[in-house]
């Protein structure tokens, strides 16, 4: 039986798709065009990706990589493709993506590489959780591609549980109200816990 990223993720896919740098020009160019990724071109997604672009510029500048976590991804010694499902107007990749960009930038064997949720949505429906779609989701591959070495996202652990109590019982607040603490939390975690997750996921693959 073929695993799913064999069925999914060819080469060029990889090839095709965008690296770090390529992925916030392509943001900043759409921005300028009155648009982001996807279909969905309103005030308020195209606000959400104005904050994110903010969140990006600051996370470029700000997030700080582990010893334990530098010396793990230093230690790779075969080369890893590292595939990551997004969309500009997301807030958690804008959270999570500068710093999965600043680890892979550690290790010239790792290829990062950026694709748009809406543009791949068998992709994405082989990456669900718990049924949804959502992102970003950073899937590590061998370099040929056969092999999925580790999945990592939407969010961090903490969030995640989070989010599936507010869906059960909201308690009166607001999905800005939600939103807003979600940012905060990010702000205040300086990437402690997707360090932590991110930690033992790449360790398992050495």
């Amino acid at each position: 039986m073929l695993d799913r990223q064999s069925l999914l993720i060819s080469p060029e896919l990889i090839d095709s798709a965008q690296t770090y740098s390529e992925y916030r020009v392509m943001i900043d160019q759409l921005l300028a065009e009155g648009k982001t990724t996807g279909i969905n071109h309103s005030e308020s997604y195209l606000n959400y990706t104005k904050m994110n672009v903010q969140r990006m510029n600051r996370w470029d500048k700000m997030a700080k990589i582990s010893p334990e976590l530098d010396q793990i991804v230093a230690s790779i010694s075969s080369p890893q493709v590292w595939l990551v499902i997004t969309e500009a107007w997301c807030g958690d990749a804008a959270q999570s993506l500068p710093f999965i960009a600043k680890l892979a930038a550690l290790n010239p064997l790792i290829e990062l590489k950026f694709v748009l949720r809406d543009e791949n949505p068998a992709l994405m429906n082989a990456y669900l959780t718990e049924g949804a779609l959502s992102i970003p989701i950073l899937i590590g591959l061998s370099k040929d591609l056969s092999k999925e070495l580790f999945v990592w996202g939407p969010r961090p652990k903490f969030l995640q549980d989070r989010l599936k109590a507010y869906k059960l019982d909201p308690q009166n607040i607001t999905s800005k109200e939600f939103a807003d603490g979600t940012h905060l939390w990010y702000a205040r975690d300086k990437n402690k816990a997707i360090t932590e997750e991110l930690t033992s996921l790449i360790a398992s693959t050495i």
